[in-house]
């Protein structure tokens, strides 16, 4: 499941909807909703984002926040390395390897010292 999916179930349940009424609503199957929310698609378009938000009429900071996990939700992610330091190499391939064996709470860990480290990083 990737984070927008997530959401998105969540938003759905919360509300006590049916995925098949949803994806009436938002012009999609049933399938590709299944699919999205289960994290076997590639992430959303804009388009659709903008339409799951006034679907659920999300506004102001939530409405970015949807945007951004959809952003974070592509299930096949590809890194290039090529001209990095051989330890950025290393490590996207061993995150490529390990990441079915780490725990949420390691990867909750491994999150922090991203964020940490990117907001370090902002000018």
């Amino acid at each position: 499941m990737t984070p927008f999916g997530e959401r998105l179930r969540a938003l759905r349940e919360e509300r006590g909807l049916q995925l098949k009424d949803m994806a009436v609503a938002l012009g999609v199957s049933s399938t590709y909703l299944s699919a999205l929310e289960h994290g076997r698609r590639s992430r959303p378009n804009w388009s659709f984002v903008q339409r799951v938000i006034h679907y659920f009429n999300i506004i102001w900071d939530e409405a970015d926040e949807l945007q951004r996990l959809a952003e974070l939700s592509d299930p096949r992610i590809s890194l290039k390395t090529s001209g990095l330091s051989p330890k950025a190499t290393e490590l996207a391939n061993r995150l490529a390897r390990d990441i079915g064996e780490l725990s949420d709470e390691d990867l909750s860990r491994l999150l922090d010292v991203l964020n940490e480290a990117r907001d370090r990083n902002r000018p």
